[in-house]
């Protein structure tokens, strides 16, 4: 099902992409915004690649499990050769004795029949020798080549192993969550930015608008400085508010453009991309539509934070840590199999070419005394997991607190909007009578200028409010996470 959603989503994001780059404007809706974000979004992709990292680190650790082949070689040279003996070795030697049955060592037997010494070593002299050529024990090690294949087939690591690939397990648990928390993020940009636009787009009109009705004003203000019933400072006065009408359609035009490439980047598109939102006529916000759930589930709103997800897979990672220190305290066995040779070799004598043979062991590590390091280390880990349990508590309050606020929020917005609403009629009915009491000669332009000075604010505080519902909902959907 999820690639399914995926598919549709990248199809959307193709088709998407191709109108948006298009020569002209193309019309765009909040739903298609997001999926842009989530296709093109730099920092989403950045957290794909963390899953990615976190998908290969697990499968490192899981190869921990199988033996591992190596091979070493290398090559030396000796400056000299090896020789065994210093110079010609001379041995004694023996005969047999038919009479006795046995050897009888050749030494020299002096008149009295007593075998003689030799004075200076005090030995026994023989009278016969066998000789072993120094030349015959140098061997020529000058170049020597030497190579292993080894085989090690972990038995018991002291958990170690296990510890690992749960660390590596709850990495990519967390990477995962980390991922949809920046998903998350990068979808309530996109509302904040797609909503920025679309008020800002009305403020537009409504600057518009109130030039117009400035503009119409100074033609009333002219014609009544003709006839006599204006003075100059009227006239001057209405153009200095013109000009500042105009000045701020300006800024509200410039602000509009800004944003626009905002949400260009947000969405993961050139910042000229050039695209109309769906909602830029946006007339008004149907309430009705909205509603503030009464009652909030904490413990299903804390299961479903991605954030707090982090955080429990960061104590699960550090418990992990924990079993990784208490495996340096333990014994570790290993079989070990090997295939080695030389070149020269003495598997048959000493001979220049290459010659090796098998060999099959076990290892076995038992720490005895490290003057309390290991444990220390064991130690330091439970401690930063209790830490990370506390901020897990910590957390878990900011949510809390985070979700109490955007229920406060989201209700001062209904009331906002309510009042803005009402003195949106009484500013448009203000103005009205100000306009017709003026044209009566009742009133002054200055009045006539407070009035839709007053009208402007409050159809500018009407659009502030009418995206506030908006911006209220969706953060609401963040903090529980149901964005």
């Amino acid at each position: 099902m999820k690639n399914i959603l995926r598919l549709g989503a990248a199809t959307l994001t193709i088709v998407s992409s191709l109108s948006l780059w298009g020569a002209s404007p193309t019309t765009v809706s909040l739903d298609s915004c997001r999926h842009l974000a989530l296709a093109n979004n730099k920092t989403i992709m950045i957290a794909r690649e963390g899953i990615n990292t976190a998908e290969f680190n697990k499968k490192a650790a899981k190869a921990a499990y199988l033996p591992g082949i190596d091979f070493s070689g290398g090559y030396m040279y000796n400056q000299n050769i090896i020789s065994l003996l210093g110079e010609n070795a001379k041995l004694p030697t023996m005969s047999f004795d038919a009479a006795s049955g046995s050897y009888k060592p050749n030494i020299l037997v002096g008149p009295d029949g007593i075998p003689v010494k030799d004075p200076a070593t005090g030995s026994y002299i023989p009278t016969e020798v066998a000789v072993i050529p120094k030349e015959a024990m140098e061997y020529d090690v000058h170049n020597v080549f030497a190579g292993a294949f080894t085989l090690t087939q972990p038995i018991f690591m002291g958990g170690r192993i296990k510890a690992l690939n749960d660390i590596a397990a709850h990495a990519e648990s967390a990477a995962r969550s980390g991922h949809e928390k920046v998903v998350q993020d990068v979808t309530y940009k996109v509302d904040e930015a797609y909503w920025l636009v679309v008020s800002l787009k009305a403020k537009e009109k409504l600057a518009d608008s109130f030039v117009a009705l400035m503009d119409s004003l100074k033609l009333n203000v002219d014609h009544l400085l003709e006839n006599g019933m204006a003075t100059r400072s009227d006239v001057l006065n209405v153009e200095v508010k013109l000009n500042e009408a105009q000045i701020a359609r300006t800024k509200v035009s410039n602000g509009l453009s800004l944003s626009r490439m905002a949400l260009a980047q947000t969405c993961g598109l050139p910042i000229d991309t050039q695209m109309t939102l769906e909602d830029e006529d946006l007339k008004s916000c149907n309430a009705d539509t909205y509603s503030l759930p009464q009652d909030f589930n904490m413990a299903d709103i804390y299961a479903r934070r991605q954030d707090l997800e982090v955080i429990r897979q960061s104590i699960n990672m550090l418990k992990g840590t924990e079993k990784l220190a208490m495996a340096d305290m333990l014994p570790t066995i290993a079989a070990v199999g090997m295939y080695s040779f030389s070149n020269p070799n003495v598997k048959n004598g000493f001979e220049k070419k290459f010659g090796g043979g098998f060999s099959v062991g076990a290892m076995l590590t038992v720490p005895l005394w490290h003057w309390g390091g290991n444990y220390n280390k064991y130690r330091a880990a439970k401690s930063a997991t209790n830490a990370q349990r506390l901020l897990l508590e910590d957390a878990e309050e900011m949510v809390n607190l985070q979700v109490n606020q955007a229920k406060f929020k989201y209700s001062e917005a209904f009331k906002t909007l309510d009042m803005t609403r009402t003195n949106m009629k009484k500013a448009d009915e203000n103005l009205r009578q100000a306009q017709l009491a003026f044209r009566e000669g009742v009133l002054t332009a200055d009045d006539v200028i407070a009035a839709q000075t007053a009208w402007l604010q409050a159809h500018s505080e009407l659009i502030d409010a009418e995206i506030g519902i908006r911006l209220c909902d969706v953060y609401l959907s963040k903090v529980t996470g149901n964005l």
